[in-house]
């Protein structure tokens, strides 16, 4: 089992020092944000100041950017990673793409993304010696010549992982992208009842199967020493809950649980500017319905039955001192010698 960590999120001036300290700790990739700072330079910093570890981006946001232009990037960050490098890409949802980034939100994102997908790779496949060409309905690519052709990189392609919620981007996932990233606003339920089944759909459309794709665990999870750990835990999933909780694109989570009415209430009181008492409406039941748990010493046996569909899953972990490290690195270790099926129980090819 790959396990991974995360850096940057703040100012770009620590992201170097935050990657080469995650490489340190031993984990096998990391990913960055793009939440204030921008993702591919982040990465940029991170590729450079590290030498094992896969660095990727959960997630750049692609609409806003030419699929070229990214393709471009990423070229380059494999080239310099010498392999290492996945982009992550994300849609974002309508109103940020709107009034945040100044795009025209077209009718069907998923649609679009696939065709965002596939002409990044004709891009490519471009800068491999092919013919520049790519015809979709949102996309289009007929010409490179060979002043703006880098050429090969030498690594092969860039890994492309997509972020998703909704059903239709998990048909894309499974039908294009190489990594599927699970937001973060998810439960085990909805993860196995909508994502995985249309994510099944993707791979046999495109011919594929649960072996072509890497999945990420999806879903909270509250992982501590000890149960009272556990219990400081969940009452830290308060925030991420009622804020994507408050965004309608988000919602289908929520009704898989019949807790539609509790979504419109944080999307209520979002409208009102009540980011802080929106906390205080999830109740505590929905934190433990989000939130998959275990101690770190059943960590290893937890992953292995909850996670046999993924070849990913995330780990956080105290690192402060010489003997959180420690323990940090011995549960690490045997995480990552956890084997699993690599398909969803129930939902073979």
């Amino acid at each position: 089992m790959k396990v991974g960590g995360g850096f940057g999120g703040g100012w770009i001036d620590a992201v170097a020092a935050s990657a080469k300290a995650t490489e340190e700790l031993g984990f096998d990739f990391a990913g960055c944000p793009e939440t204030a700072h921008d993702s591919m330079l982040a990465a940029t910093l991170a590729v450079n100041a590290t030498e094992r570890m896969e660095i990727q981006t959960s997630v750049t946001i692609a609409f806003p950017r030419s699929p070229t232009i990214l393709a471009m990037q990423a070229w380059d960050l494999h080239h310099l990673s010498k392999g290492r490098f996945a982009i992550g890409l994300g849609s974002q949802v309508k109103g940020h793409n709107q009034n945040r980034f100044s795009i025209p939100w077209l009718t069907g994102p998923a649609p679009r993304m696939k065709e965002y997908i596939q002409m990044m790779r004709a891009v490519w496949d471009s800068f491999e010696g092919k013919k520049a060409e790519f015809l979709g309905k949102h996309y289009h690519f007929t010409l490179m010549t060979p002043n703006f052709n880098p050429g090969p990189t030498g690594y092969g392609r860039p890994k492309i992982g997509l972020a998703c919620v909704g059903d239709a981007m998990a048909r894309v996932a499974g039908d294009v992208a190489d990594i599927v990233m699970p937001h973060g606003f998810m439960t085990d339920k909805y993860m196995r009842d909508v994502l995985l089944p249309n994510i099944k759909i993707g791979l046999e459309r495109s011919g594929r199967t649960w072996s072509d794709i890497e999945i990420s665990g999806g879903g909270f999870t509250v992982f501590g020493e000890t149960e009272s750990e556990i219990e400081q835990g969940l009452e830290r999933l308060r925030q991420p809950i009622s804020f994507y909780g408050s965004t309608r694109s988000y919602h289908e989570v929520f009704a898989v649980h019949d807790l539609k009415d509790l979504g419109m209430q944080l999307h209520s009181m979002s409208l009102q500017g009540k980011w802080g008492e929106m906390q205080q409406v999830i109740p505590e039941d929905v934190l433990r319905t989000f939130a998959q748990t275990s101690t770190y010493d059943k960590l290893p046996q937890w992953v292995a039955e909850n996670r046999e569909y993924a070849s990913r899953v995330g780990l956080q972990m105290p690192t402060r001192t010489p003997a959180e490290r420690e323990r940090f690195q011995h549960v690490l270790k045997e995480v990552q010698k956890v084997t699993v099926a690599g398909a969803p129980r129930g939902l073979a090819i």
